[in-house]
């Protein structure tokens, strides 16, 4: 089923006799579970035309880097493969997407598209809406409740948003009917940007190459639906009890994939939900409301890629407390670099550059102690979002912008007053001691990768 609250016209033009139905895929970029390619077949079967899927590929998405686009790449092979034995032609250009998508949709009767919640990506599909003599309707499908269905507002915290998806999941929370095309449009022809060899695809590519591909994590649905396959069995039992704990391993590795659309948050839930393990509650706290705070942050906070996206009485508090002394201060180069006098704090650095996903818990400890070490919060900040943006392949996503932001006070409330923090909430190594074996995990991350 495909609620209605899912779908949303983006402009209000008729629909074209044209040669086929297009699906621009963007943010949901897989097969499965995916609403936006289901409720385009069921477009293209009404009108008996063949479906055609578009996928632009651009040099100038912000941040990204050769980690991000390798991993990108190996889903999109996958991905058209997949579609393939589906009877639609998936057709990759080498265009950014606002413009390709126009140019597709010359000889569309209609253009469906899924749902972004950056400001790229609305602006791509604002774009794009008023350029195109024919309709263009979005489908919801990165979001288990969709966005403006939970609220109409940015919420304060999970604890006020937690009760507004909870009214409303029942609705969403169901499975997805898989549906066939009538029409193939494998016989079409179209140029297409080649990808079969990934180092070749990058290679035609203007990006910056200084931050490389991890051996840690490969892309693509089918490697996403093993690491939660391994999650379910092997770790969903023990999560509740040691996500925080870094030295061990029990986490769903689910992140870089929910990231670039390539498994839906849905599917991950209903086959979760129907384990009935401990770990169940906890991790669906993670995957729907904590995830959805962030969806919910960045979709209604146009700062929320900088300190002006923080609650005035973080920014206050951090600006009142920034000419107090700092115990150590160190430049954006030494950060990079892992060169701290902090050796849990150094191990998580390097986890994140060489593995390309740092422990969550890590990720916490980690940007409170650059607010800690740098003379500006505002510097601060640009460099927690600076660095989670180039190493972690699920950088520049709603969680990572909204993960920074909690460390310098959103979505949470004031705390006891102290040096540098003020009123924000502090963390320090004693904390991770009392919390796990804080050496194991420096061990742990020195083994791996030696």
């Amino acid at each position: 089923m495909i609620q209605k609250d899912r779908i949303k016209p983006l402009n209000k033009k008729d629909i074209k006799k044209g040669f086929y139905v297009l699906y621009w895929m963007q943010a949901s970029q897989r097969t499965i579970y995916n609403h936006a390619l289901e409720y385009a077949i069921t477009q293209a079967n009404e009108l008996r035309k063949p479906l055609v899927v578009f996928f632009g590929i651009t040099d100038h998405f912000p941040e990204a880097n050769e980690r991000h686009y390798a991993f990108m790449l190996e889903g999109l092979m996958e991905l058209k493969q997949k579609l393939r034995e589906r009877g639609i032609q998936m057709v990759i250009l080498y265009k950014s997407p606002e413009i390709g998508a126009v140019q597709m949709a010359k000889k569309a009767s209609i253009v469906i598209v899924d749902r972004g919640y950056l400001r790229i990506q609305r602006q791509w599909r604002k774009s794009v809406a008023t350029r195109l003599d024919c309709p263009l309707i979005q489908v919801e499908s990165d979001a288990i409740v969709p966005i403006e269905e939970v609220s109409s507002k940015e919420e304060y915290s999970a604890a006020t948003i937690r009760p507004k998806i909870l009214r409303k999941i029942s609705h969403f929370l169901i499975p997805l009917e898989e549906r066939e095309p009538l029409v193939s449009s494998l016989s079409m022809d179209f140029n297409s940007f080649e990808i079969d060899n990934i180092e070749k695809a990058i290679s035609k590519l203007h990006i910056d190459r200084s931050v490389r591909r991890v051996r840690s994590f490969r892309g693509g649905t089918q490697e996403a639906l093993h690491h939660l396959e391994v999650f379910i069995q092997e770790k969903l039992d023990r999560y509740s009890e040691m996500r925080n704990d870094p030295t061990q391993n029990v986490l769903s590795n689910m992140s870089p994939y929910l990231h670039f659309g390539q498994i839906s948050p849905l599917s991950i839930a209903l086959k979760v939900k129907k384990t009935g393990s401990p770990g169940v509650e906890a991790f669906l706290e993670e995957l729907i409301v904590r995830r959805e705070l962030s969806l919910n942050f960045v979709f209604y906070n146009n700062h929320y890629d900088s300190f002006k996206g923080l609650p005035q009485w973080a920014q206050k508090t951090l600006k009142d407390h920034q000419r107090d002394r700092r115990p150590y201060i160190y430049s954006i180069e030494e950060l990079e670099n892992g060169e701290t006098h902090d050796p849990y704090w150094n191990a998580a650095q390097k986890e994140m550059v060489l593995k390309g996903k740092m422990h969550g818990y890590m990720r916490m400890y980690w940007a409170k102690k650059i607010l800690e070490w740098t003379k500006k919060p505002e510097e601060a900040y640009r460099i927690a979002l600076y660095l989670n943006n180039k190493y972690e392949i699920d950088g520049r996503d709603p969680n990572g912008f909204a993960g920074v932001a909690s460390c310098f006070g959103k979505h949470d409330r004031p705390w006891p007053e102290r040096p540098i923090f003020g009123t924000v909430r502090y963390m320090n190594d004693k904390g991770l001691k009392r919390k796990f074996d804080a050496d194991k995990y420096v061990r742990k991350i020195e083994t791996y990768f030696k």
